[in-house]
């Protein structure tokens, strides 16, 4: 599924004299509050991620317990991107919320008002995944996407960081979460896409101005998708992408995440040494803490949620774990705090959300964000997984690693738990077909069938004719429609056989079941016209194809981690005091 893939390491320079390397095309000068144009002595300007720069007013000192105020944003320029960092936050906050408080306040009506509502999917019908049939007990899975917008076209955005010279330009997914709860609520896993991927764009239709914008051949980066149409063609990229249906989406901006965070007390993170998210050229976030854990909250937040300076090797990579790590605390802080059973704070927060939020109209009352949030909360805290897409670099961007990333996908499509909890507990792993079959042509003669080459792989030159040695196999068997494609050769690590669309899925399962190949390796895509098989590099020689024993794995390169744990941030010894 994943398009675009490659293997093995291209990875760049990514740290160069203890700082990591610039972004790039992406960069753009911020304006400080007080006008002009601020910029780095090497003439590039704040970097995308609102890291601080030379001529940022100095950090406060060493904070982060409970009550103190936060390290970053005073007395200086205030980077324009940095409200993006905290938006998956407050989104999962927002459910959570609304799930605490909507009982009691479901009768205020203007609730419903506050939230802004956009369609769900507004790709090419034909690149939507299908949706799941229930298994056994009628249960069906839930995926919800989770959207942090880099809108600027607000005064509340504008005053958070944003740069007056890119007022109302087109947003960006910045940050971009798949929350997948499963089919029977036991367990739930959640998927980052690194902001800076690079992949292909289906086709998009403004809902508005009814603009078409194609579909791109070229890689693009994710975080572009939003900007073509709206929330609805970042759905329609993440189907694509992983064949994973999408039940809703959820997108918030910035305004007022400061202040929600502030009304829960705050969240508990950990650092392993004292850190100070400081560079001599003036970069960083400015978060100064002490090892050990510490309560964040408001714009102290921010600064964690910003700090790539100082985790780890300094990538933005290393952001997204200390993001997943102040996730999990807040899940846990909300379930466990005590200030949410106040009336009176229970219904700001839940002002606060329902403004800061945009969701598709299938999930746009009060009501059924309740709703969802009674859903999410069945799952236990150490049954909740996060994990990052499986990437390999490309220069300063990053592509979906071939095999793992397909590998996490389809565990997410089949409703396979990714903590593995499922196998230890008996439960059977083997999932419903998320579309149900059409039958079968009458004869397999009257099959079409296309062949290519997929045994391409890093140490291995294609298998020569494997292509024709499988088309005339399958017309022994009586294919007689088969053909070979030997203008194609593609790097496949599994045989797959490929149909466009539903129609054509009980053709695709014939053919794979006269060849002996798994259920898993009949795959719809739009990449195809017809039924397509794949002969991958697990069938390099032969006629008879020997199935691998399935792994229900998730892959080590996905970086795991679980609700329930608590654990520290690894700081750069370059950024200790």
């Amino acid at each position: 599924m994943v398009q675009g893939s490659v293997r093995g390491q291209g990875k760049g320079t990514r740290i160069q004299d203890g700082r990591a390397g610039e972004l790039g095309p992406d960069d753009r000068p911020y304006e400080q509050e007080g006008g002009g144009v601020q910029q780095d002595a090497d003439g590039i300007g704040q970097d995308r991620d609102g890291d601080r720069r030379a001529g940022d007013g100095p950090p406060s000192e060493p904070g982060g317990r409970s009550g103190e105020q936060p390290p970053a944003g005073e007395g200086g320029a205030r980077p324009r991107r940095r409200r993006r960092v905290l938006r998956w936050s407050a989104t999962v906050l927002a459910v959570v919320i609304l799930g605490t408080a909507g009982a009691g306040y479901l009768y205020y009506q203007h609730l419903n008002d506050n939230i802004k509502k956009e369609d769900l999917n507004i790709g090419d019908p034909k690149d939507r995944a299908a949706a799941p049939t229930p298994n056994a007990a009628g249960q069906t899975p839930l995926n919800i996407l989770l959207i942090g917008s880099d809108g600027r076209n607000s005064k509340e955005d504008q005053e958070l960081g944003g740069a007056k010279d890119t007022f109302d330009s087109p947003p960006r997914a910045d940050v971009q979460m798949l929350v997948h709860l499963s089919a029977d609520r036991t367990n739930m896993s959640v998927v980052s896409m690194p902001r800076d991927t690079l992949l292909q764009f289906p086709q998009c239709t403004d809902p508005q101005t009814k603009q078409v914008y194609p579909a791109t051949t070229s890689l693009r980066i994710t975080n572009d998708s939003l900007g073509r149409g709206g929330p609805g063609c970042t759905v329609a990229t993440w189907e694509k992408l992983t064949g994973i249906h999408i039940d809703h989406f959820m997108m918030v901006d910035f305004a007022g995440v400061v202040s929600m965070a502030d009304a829960i007390g705050g969240v508990p993170v950990c650092v392993d040494k004292n850190i100070y998210s400081h560079t001599s050229s003036g970069h960083g976030s400015g978060l100064k803490l002490k090892a050990g854990t510490s309560y964040v909250k408001g714009t102290q937040a921010l600064a964690w949620l910003r700090t790539r300076y100082g985790f780890e090797d300094g990538s933005d990579i290393a952001r997204t774990k200390a993001q997943h790590q102040y996730m999990s605390a807040m899940v846990r802080q909300l379930r466990a705090n005590a200030t949410l059973s106040n009336p009176d704070k229970l219904r700001a927060l839940a002002e606060t959300a329902t403004s800061a939020l945009t969701v598709d109209r299938g999930l746009g009352t009060v009501a059924k964000l309740y709703d969802l949030s009674t859903e999410l909360k069945k799952v236990p805290t150490d049954r909740i997984t996060m994990t990052t897409m499986p990437f390999v670099y490309s220069g300063e961007r990053v592509l979906p690693k071939s095999g793992d990333a397909d590998q996490l996908f389809r565990l997410v499509r089949e409703d396979i738990a990714l903590d593995g909890k499922d196998a230890e507990n008996g439960k059977d792993t083997k999932k419903a077909s998320p579309e149900p079959a059409s039958a079968p042509t009458d004869s397999d003669d009257k099959i079409a069938v296309q062949v290519q080459n997929g045994t391409r792989t890093d140490e291995l030159a294609p298998a020569s004719g494997r292509a024709a040695t499988v088309a005339q196999l399958l017309v022994d068997k009586g294919f007689s429609e088969a053909g070979s494609d030997s203008s194609t050769v593609l790097s496949q690590d599994t045989t797959v056989v490929r149909y466009p669309s539903a129609d054509l899925k009980g053709d695709a399962e014939r053919v794979a079941k006269v060849l002996g190949l798994p259920e898993s390796s009949v795959q719809r895509s739009t990449d195809v016209s017809g039924v397509t098989l794949v002969v991958g590099a697990d069938w390099r020689t032969g006629t008879t194809y020997k199935a691998p024993k399935q792994d229900n794995k998730t892959p080590v390169s996905a970086d795991i981690l679980n609700g329930a744990d608590k654990k520290c941030m690894t700081v750069d010894p370059a950024f200790t005091w």
